[in-house]
């Protein structure tokens, strides 16, 4: 029994996102730690970028393209990386994601909205859909949801995004229910501000892009930190991780004093976005 191989410890995985931030930090992690990684990105480029920082130091990586928001190309990946690998995967990091904000409900394009929830939740239900009876069949492993804060802090002019993570934490919680007593762990990350280009590259007005790039340049943490913490909490079958205090604090706040939290996030809104 205490002879039993942590999750994230070599690991046959597949990360998802795997071309910037906590993606590449996720990959990044799990070669450190032994394991062989499928790094899939929409962009081929940025995926074998990866996969090539990990070769050069050493690891076993292979890049892929893969649009999670299609059912086919998830599909795609997990038959690449069977015959990749020489099994399935026994880790699977859903981590793809895309940011837009800045506009209230109601004036937010319904594009952006078909866009975010194609890749945060659509993207999550193909990876979990697509590999959880493989992870079934294997008998042990385990799956990494990356949510957000946003699943339960509902921050003002949020809402394709703070929709998309909520969706994705409660699919994450059944996965976990599911699961349980299977040998396969199930983990939701909900971070806060961590330093990546989500805001580079989402669909985001400038004025309230700049304002969340102020925020993640002093709040902030590094995604390799996020990714660590969160393979030890795998490893611990722990399913929530919230690796910030903020994030803790919004947690304990929506849960005890929920009216008061909305006012205040409200309020907050208005005052930030009046200086802009």
């Amino acid at each position: 029994m205490f002879n039993k191989k942590k999750v994230s410890r070599q690991a046959m995985a597949v990360v998802t996102g795997a071309g910037s931030g906590i993606g590449k930090a996720f990959a990044l992690e799990l070669a450190r730690r032994g394991g062989r990684v499928m790094c899939s990105d929409i962009h081929l480029h940025t995926a074998e970028q990866t996969a090539q920082a990990i070769r050069d130091a050493g690891g076993s990586a292979l890049g892929l393209a893969c649009d999670v928001s299609r059912l086919d190309q998830v599909e795609q990946l997990a038959t690449a990386a069977e015959d990749w690998l020489g099994q399935a995967p026994d880790l699977v990091i859903n981590n793809a994601g895309v940011g837009a904000g800045g506009q209230p409900i109601g004036e937010t394009p319904m594009e952006d909205w078909q866009w975010v929830l194609g890749v945060n939740l659509w993207g999550v239900i193909h990876g979990s859909h697509v590999f959880a009876p493989r992870l079934r069949a294997l008998g042990h492993g385990g799956i990494i949801n990356v949510c957000s804060t946003a699943s339960f802090a509902a921050a003002p002019l949020m809402g394709p995004y703070n929709t998309s993570k909520a969706a994705v934490l409660a699919l994450s919680e059944t996965l976990a229910a599911e699961m349980s007593g299977t040998g396969i762990h199930v983990t939701a990350l909900c971070p806060t501000f961590v330093k990546t280009n989500i805001t580079r590259d989402g669909r985001i007005p400038e004025g309230t892009s700049q304002f969340a790039n102020t925020l993640m340049k002093w709040t902030g943490i590094s995604a390799t930190r996020v990714a660590r913490t969160t393979l030890d909490a795998l490893d611990r079958n722990q399913l929530y991780v919230l690796p910030q205090l903020d994030a803790r604090t919004i947690w304990r706040m929506k849960r005890f004093v929920p009216g008061t939290y909305t006012r205040g996030a409200g309020l907050l809104n208005r005052l930030a976005f009046s200086r802009l």
